[in-house]
């Protein structure tokens, strides 16, 4: 029957090489929608930008100016820019001088191939990103998430199957065979998730934001030679350097409640789905097409909740502290009220079209691919109890 399929016990071996395995295909397919959301959660409201604060973390870097403010350098009696271009190199720094102070609505990037005009959106976002820095821009921070992802998916599944299995024992039902109840797999979900964001996830995605985050052209080899962070191993050391270790768990409270939220709510309705799914087929595995449907529908629910955690432990992450001054963001409660009051409730919520657009699609891989290395490498006599 499906049941005992479903329930059957794995071997440690087979969940460690099938999760780091999805790890591996998901993080390579859905990675540059990662970056565009870090880079539109770390965008700051239209009505708090400062006009060309280059050095600010938190400002998405390049020369901003309003349509009304390019209009107005177009009138005749500003005498001082009639002189030049604002297209050549003279005429950006004087514009970027007379700037200063002013509002922007971010509306344009000037660039040394011109203005990019785009929205403030995904799509937009993307855009700008390939055209002032390239293509592969997109996969800043792919290096840092290799290293976690693969062992992130590993610890995932195999601490789920092993959390679910104890707490199995302790309702004094058999942990092969028997349904796992909704709370089972709700408490283990949550156990893993914590697990894995107290092991890998927080250091990982410290180092993946300072890479997602740096403006530096990937086609431009003297602004590659500037960057700050240039691998994940490199960054780790330079962050640990300049900023001790702890920096690399910055932001590790509310990256462990959004891993705990999603993993507990993944596993919850994955599994609940694939049983009334088994159960009305009666069938003993899913196809991989079923478990690449029930995995993105399970992995959309999480991220709508706890999207502020998210924006949170970004702007944490982001955020370089210098000794002997006062950090802008301390911790969660006090990130949500600053970021509400100065931006809007709704800036909480920044990114969650491409984080959904990023989770679901990556949730569908890495549950199909687990399913589907799991249920071959049993095939072939692999890992067998």
């Amino acid at each position: 029957m499906s049941k005992q399929s479903s329930n059957t016990k794995k071997n440690p071996g087979l969940q460690l090489i099938a999760g780091g395995a999805a790890g591996l295909v998901e993080s390579s397919i859905c990675h540059p929608l990662d970056t565009i959301k870090t880079r539109m959660q770390l965008r700051r409201q239209q009505s708090t930008i400062e006009a060309v604060r280059a050095r600010s973390s938190l400002h998405e870097p390049g020369m901003t100016r309003s349509m009304s403010s390019i209009s107005s350098f177009a009138e005749p009696r500003l005498t001082p820019l009639h002189s030049s271009s604002l297209s050549e190199p003279s005429g950006i720094r004087a514009a970027a001088s007379s700037l200063m102070g002013l509002r922007s609505s971010a509306s344009q990037i000037i660039t040394k191939n011109g203005p990019v005009h785009a929205s403030m959106g995904p799509i937009g976002t993307a855009r700008r990103i390939i055209e002032r820095e390239g293509f592969l821009s997109l996969y800043k921070g792919l290096s840092a998430v290799y290293m976690g992802i693969i062992p992130k998916m590993a610890i995932r599944f195999l601490s789920f199957e092993q959390y679910r299995d104890a707490l199995q024992n302790l309702t004094g039902k058999p942990s092969s065979g028997a349904e796992y109840s909704t709370s089972v797999n709700f408490t283990a979900g949550l156990a893993s998730g914590l697990t894995e964001a107290i092991l890998i996830v927080t250091p990982a995605e410290v180092c993946k934001i300072r890479m997602q985050s740096q403006y530096n052209s990937l086609m431009d080899p003297s602004q590659l030679a500037r960057r700050k962070y240039t691998n994940v191993v490199q960054t780790a050391v330079v962050i640990v350097r300049e900023e001790g270790l702890g920096a690399l768990y910055k932001g590790i409270v509310p990256t462990m409640l959004r891993q705990g939220c999603n993993q507990a709510v993944n596993f919850t309705t994955y599994n609940m789905f694939k049983k009334k799914l088994l159960e009305t087929q009666n069938k003993k595995e899913l196809d991989h097409w079923q478990s690449l449907i029930l995995g993105g529908v399970s992995g959309g629910f999480g991220p709508m909740v706890n999207n502020p955690l998210d924006v949170v432990k970004t702007r944490l992450q982001k955020q370089i502290v210098k000794p002997g001054k006062q950090a802008k963001y301390t911790g969660i409660g006090q990130s949500i009220n600053l970021i509400a009051k100065e931006e809007g409730i709704m800036a909480l919520w920044k990114g969650i079209t491409p984080r959904l657009m990023r989770i679901m699609p990556g949730q569908a891989i890495t549950f199909m691919t687990y399913e589907a290395v799991s249920s071959s490498l049993t095939k072939h006599g692999y890992f067998v109890n």
